[in-house]
């Protein structure tokens, strides 16, 4: 089976525009990482995150309605594609899998 790769920040945004759900553009998924990693992103690395997405078919975007919050300006919202679907569980499987060849004894510390 050919495997899905993905760059670590790609998976992270990736996940997370399939959490919000269709309501993913570049703030809320900026905002999102940081609440939940703790890692700061600019919206600009998130925003080019997304077009790569795109333009690999993970994601793909459509102009939300116009608000005046925004000055009247549309937002693109991503959602993920079912090649998106596929890759994140791809990931999944192959994670579950490597952890479950893991060795207990490899994660204690020693002589720390």
């Amino acid at each position: 089976m050919r495997r899905t790769y993905l760059g670590e920040f790609e998976e992270i945004v990736l996940l997370m525009v399939a959490i919000l759900d269709g309501q993913a553009y570049g703030v809320t998924v900026s905002q999102e990482i940081e609440q939940h990693t703790g890692r700061i992103v600019t919206f600009g690395t998130v925003h080019n995150t997304l077009i790569r997405l795109e333009e690999k078919g993970f994601v793909k975007s459509e102009l939300g309605g116009a608000t005046a919050e925004r000055g009247g300006r549309r937002k693109r919202l991503f959602r993920v594609t079912a090649l998106g679907s596929r890759a994140l569980q791809d990931i999944q499987q192959l994670r579950n899998e490597l952890w479950q060849l893991m060795p207990p004894q490899s994660l204690k510390l020693s002589g720390l």
